[in-house]
């Protein structure tokens, strides 16, 4: 296994869901890690949980789906943590079908959950290089291969993902020592889900839904592979909807 600990490691969005539990992990194992979110106090509650762990874990606000706090994010990168190592991209809005959205609202959603991805990529892409190489995971969803009515919006964003991350490997992965991973949940308990805690359990009971830790489990698996670039990930529970 490649060693997590002192590794110098970005999650976006990792205040919530899969992010969250993946900050707690990463941590765990001696990472050191900076994440954020767009509010105080999810990002007060992660960091007293992880910062038992033998890692360090560095947290801001921002707003993945800008410019300016993409730009506020790296140079909290290169001061917090002086270089990078890898790159965990997890920050995502859910959404509405597009005939039920306002086009403010949708494009929104596309800067956070696709054009956020690349401009996260593009900058920690020049950290990596700085530092010998690295690794770039994505997370996607599998909506990109079920379609599924009313996730129009959802599902562009996450099929974007997909074809980027598989496009720049071929471009950078051997010429710049840097792996691209994308792994894609099926139905998680997350807060993106538009149901109660008690129907969420209930879900995760008769195997429809994941736990976010099952997810985090799979990504540090990912992250830890000594040579093998784990390209495509898919994980769902057992009884996962597929329509």
């Amino acid at each position: 296994m490649t060693t997590l600990t002192g590794k110098r490691i970005l999650v976006t969005g990792g205040t919530t869901g899969i992010g969250r539990e993946t900050v707690k992990l990463l941590v765990a194992q001696g990472a050191h890690v900076l994440t954020f979110g767009r509010s105080q106090g999810p990002l007060d509650e992660l960091l007293a949980e992880a910062s038992a762990g033998p890692g360090q874990i560095f947290g801001i606000t921002a707003d993945a789906g800008t410019k300016d706090g993409l730009d506020k994010v790296f140079v909290s990168v290169d001061q917090m943590l002086a270089g990078l190592d890898m790159l965990v991209a997890c920050a995502a809005l859910g959404a509405d079908p597009l005939t039920e959205m306002a086009e403010d609202d949708w494009r929104y959603v596309i800067e956070t959950n696709l054009v956020g991805y690349l401009a996260s990529a593009q900058r920690a892409i020049t950290r990596l290089e700085a530092s010998g190489g690295g690794h770039l995971l994505f997370v996607g969803s599998i909506s990109t291969e079920i379609k599924a009515a009313g996730e129009s919006v959802y599902s562009a964003t996450k099929a974007g993902i997909q074809a980027f991350a598989e496009t720049l490997r071929k471009e950078i992965s051997a010429q710049k020592n840097i792996k691209v991973s994308v792994i894609q949940p099926g139905s998680v308990e997350t807060d993106m889900q538009e149901c109660t805690d008690e129907e969420k359990a209930e879900a995760v009971k008769k195997q429809q839904m994941l736990h976010s830790e099952e997810v985090a489990d799979a990504i540090v698996w990912v992250l830890t592979r000594p040579r093998a670039n784990i390209v495509n990930l898919r994980i769902e529970p057992l009884d996962q909807k597929t329509s």
